[in-house]
């Protein structure tokens, strides 16, 4: 079993900078639990550099009322420097742990051949792509007011479509490796009564973008109690070929593979016996392993 989305920091926390022994400690963390190969995705917008390239692309978007509080959620986050998590991470991984650098990339609306240029002298394993906010909506932040006004003012099918839409720019755009809770639109408990067009379109992006799907139990520790995606969506991933990931997208050690036995159940039971891992942006099969398989090193995989 794979951990391929793995945060270092929750988001309360501001200023923050990684360390080799808080990597390695997830990377243990993660052998105890059957994982055998985690990856790193630190949230691109917690660092300086994706502020000082991208800051303000609020600007730009509908949503006067929701900017400033877009502006401070920026302010908050970034705050670390890239090039410092890189080192980090690469020095674990040299040191044989089976650790694998990436980033949690958000969609930003005609701004994604910025990101790619940014991103590409990097030595990146694998790039998850997430539709977090529409607009300046960001729609997941559930203890923020505004945000959950705007969930009792808007039809809920047109935030579906809004949301499908920026996903399927975000596979056309070519930037990213993996579909990251590929149905987060769900989070605050709002589904359409009929979603099957939209569960389609998300399984065509993935096919028409060649992009995997991430099957995550960290729906499971949100009020819906759902894991990501939704059966239905699910379903349609797999009748579709489209290669899959598992995470637990923890922020902090105690979650790194929450539920990890779990997921690979449910795996098993659709049929899915191997996963998509990735180095250097190259995909290649993983096998579904028992809980309780030996952490190995990244060396010891061709």
């Amino acid at each position: 079993m794979l951990d391929y989305h793995l945060h270092l920091w929750p988001h309360a926390q501001s200023d923050a900078e990684a360390t080799i022994e808080q990597v390695a400690a997830y990377c243990e963390h993660a052998r105890a639990h059957g994982i055998t190969e985690i990856a790193l995705t630190e949230h691109l917008f917690r660092f300086t550099q994706a502020k000082d390239l991208l800051g303000g692309f609020w600007d730009d978007l509908p949503g006067e009322e929701l900017r400033p509080g877009m502006a401070a959620y920026w302010d908050h986050h970034a705050r670390v420097d890239l090039d410092s998590y890189v080192e980090v991470v690469q020095a674990v991984k040299a040191e044989g742990y089976p650790v694998v650098l990436g980033l949690e990339v958000d969609y930003y609306q005609g701004r994604m051949d910025e990101v790619a240029s940014l991103l590409r002298d990097y030595p990146f394993d694998v790039l998850l792509g997430s539709v977090h906010w529409l607009g300046t909506w960001r729609f997941d932040v559930l203890n923020d007011p505004w945000v959950m006004a705007e969930w009792g003012a808007r039809d809920i099918d047109a935030v579906w479509d809004e949301y499908t839409r920026a996903m399927e720019e975000l596979g056309a755009s070519g930037v990213c490796d993996v579909f990251a809770h590929p149905d987060l639109v769900k989070i605050a408990g709002k589904v359409p009564a009929v979603p099957d067009e939209f569960y389609d379109r998300m399984a065509e992006a993935a096919v028409v973008s060649g992009m995997a799907a991430e099957v995550s139990s960290a729906g499971w520790r949100k009020p819906f109690g759902e894991e990501y995606p939704a059966p239905p969506l699910l379903r349609r991933f797999i009748a579709r070929g489209v290669p899959l990931t598992t995470a637990s997208d923890a922020h902090s050690l105690p979650d790194v593979a929450d539920r990890a036995e779990d997921l690979r159940g449910l795996l098993l039971a659709a049929g899915v016996t191997e996963l998509q891992g990735f180095r250097d942006r190259r995909p290649h099969r993983v096998p579904i392993s028992p809980l309780g398989a030996e952490l190995t090193s990244l060396d010891s995989e061709a």
